[in-house]
């Protein structure tokens, strides 16, 4: 992002003049397949709509400046974009990933990946002892996340990418859960940043989109490439939600942020809670780092994610259904807050994998409601 405009300022601006035929100062949603050529060879820049759209190139644009970087690429899912990341590699590679990864993930390495050659080891990512033998066994690509999903874990990005590099491997950061308001991984050295636009970014629970960014030409230009063969791209529709979603995302995180804060200190006083997960706590094993990792804004938040442990499996079930203002449902990030079970929802392509989550575990999208309610 340009030193000479803010964040909140680039969200609004970034790759969203006014229209010109109209005057809009609402980017156009260009609901069309394909476009009028003048000449065999000769057009406005837009040949089909696989390829590129105008609604989709002003959201690239913008989210490239929020991450400050001048690539990126948007997908028809988050998953869509791991994917993606993971058709770079050749048959033969070998992918790191961490051991409370989200299950999707999971499952695209073990079930998918696998399949066509592609081996991964999931690992303790807090552990660099660990990463440095993992990659010492071979490492093409290293996947992580940060904060984890559902444990909260809070990686260190830079001596992840030391790590990663010394090994000659990507280093890819699924950074959904903090978004580039809070936390940038490429300023920590990481290759590329991956995100399920589905849930902050767009904020309000109604798209489902994916997207990289990074500052690498050739790794942008690759996926690019592999965008438009593969056909995972998003619509013009769902591209216009996310331009407006991103409008808001500075404040929406504040809030996010702040009433997490509350839930989570309410929370740790509860005598059926075991344990808290968030990284906003003191106590918690990875705080100081997501202190100095989580401050993109200019001041360190920790975002709206909560995981928690109750006494009992039954309990936990049991909460899910009891709740009121806190929906059960899968996905997070939006307005509204959420609740759920990851053993039996998210995560539960991990059963029988040896990576499966507590059976007590329940996770929380805290919303932007007020916190006292």
């Amino acid at each position: 992002m340009s030193e000479d405009i803010r964040f909140e300022t680039a969200a609004i601006h970034a790759g969203q003049d006014p229209d010109p035929t109209t005057g809009s100062v609402v980017v156009p949603i260009y609901q069309t397949s394909t476009y009028v050529q003048q000449a065999v060879g000769e057009h406005k820049g837009f040949e089909y709509s696989r390829t590129d759209n105008p609604t989709r190139r002003a959201l690239e644009t913008c989210l490239a400046a929020l991450e400050g970087v001048e690539h990126c690429i948007s997908f028809g899912s988050g998953m869509a974009a791991i994917a993606t990341l993971a058709m770079t590699l050749n048959s033969g590679a070998r992918v790191i990933i961490p051991d409370d990864v989200y299950g999707g993930t999971h499952r695209l390495f073990a079930k998918v990946m696998n399949n066509l050659g592609v081996s991964f080891e999931a690992v303790d990512m807090t552990d660099l002892g660990a990463m440095e033998a993992a990659c010492a066994r071979g490492a093409n690509m290293i996947v992580a996340e940060t904060p984890t999903n559902p444990l909260l874990k809070v990686l260190d990005l830079e001596a992840l990418a030391r790590v990663g590099h010394d090994a000659g491997a990507v280093v890819v950061v699924d950074n959904t859960f903090a978004t580039p308001y809070l936390q940038r991984p490429l300023e920590f050295g990481a290759d590329a940043v991956v995100y399920s636009a589905t849930k902050y970014l767009g904020g309000h629970s109604d798209l489902v989109m994916g997207a990289i960014t990074t500052a690498d030409e050739a790794l942008a230009e690759r996926l690019r490439f592999l965008q438009n063969a593969i056909g995972a791209v998003p619509g013009p529709m769902d591209c216009w939600l996310l331009l407006r979603g991103l409008k808001t995302l500075a404040i929406r995180m504040q809030a996010h942020s702040e009433g997490a804060e509350r839930v989570a200190a309410w929370l740790a006083e509860h005598p059926a809670v075991e344990r808290v997960h968030y990284p906003g706590h003191e106590s918690f094993a990875g705080h100081d780092l997501a202190a100095r990792q989580m401050a993109a804004s200019g001041e360190a938040l920790y975002g709206g994610m909560i995981g928690i442990e109750l006494d009992t499996a039954a309990r936990a079930l049991d909460v899910c259904t009891k709740t009121k203002l806190f929906w059960l449902g899968e996905s997070l990030g939006g307005v509204e807050s959420l609740i759920e079970h990851p053993g039996k929802m998210t995560h539960a392509s991990l059963a029988g994998t040896g990576f499966e989550v507590p059976e007590t575990l329940l996770r929380l999208s805290v919303g932007i409601e007020h916190p006292d309610d």
